[in-house]
């Protein structure tokens, strides 16, 4: 799977191909291998879970913040794996087939897009840090 290696290519994939989805897994192979699974009860899901990128329709603010939030959201996820983990981030898109147990959805038809690259995600975390309060990331900024 190719990657996509720089925040601005995903940003524009984010405008162009809605609906857009990030997930953070082994990658579409090892998914297509080992369903989907609520490991709380025991249950197949019918997609896999995935977090929107495109921003949504009530979103004021640019872009560029709504998948930055978005991927660095994912990427927490991802770095509480641990070190040896081979989850990494990858766009993907298709059709919402279901809620997950996280209220997140659940994507069919996938179409995996390719992994983003770590200069996307470092231009990613870098936005976030300076354009959100509380991120967690910096200090807020003065009001």
């Amino acid at each position: 799977m190719d990657t996509i290696a720089t925040f601005d290519e995903v940003v524009e994939l984010a405008r162009l191909r809605a609906p857009l989805y990030v997930r953070h897994s082994a990658g579409p192979g090892p998914d297509a291998e080992h369903p989907a699974l609520d490991i709380e009860a025991e249950v197949a899901l019918p997609g896999l879970p995935a977090s929107g990128l495109t921003p949504e329709p009530w979103w004021t603010r640019p872009d560029e913040d709504w998948v930055a939030r978005r991927l660095c959201s994912c990427l927490d996820h991802v770095e509480q794996r641990g070190p040896d983990s081979d989850e990494r981030l990858w766009l993907l898109t298709g059709v919402v087939v279901g809620s997950g147990p996280s209220h997140e959805p659940l994507i069919g038809a996938v179409e995996a897009l390719g992994w983003v690259g770590p200069e996307a995600l470092e231009t990613a975390a870098e936005v976030y840090r300076t354009r959100f309060h509380g991120s967690g990331l910096s200090e807020p900024k003065p009001a």
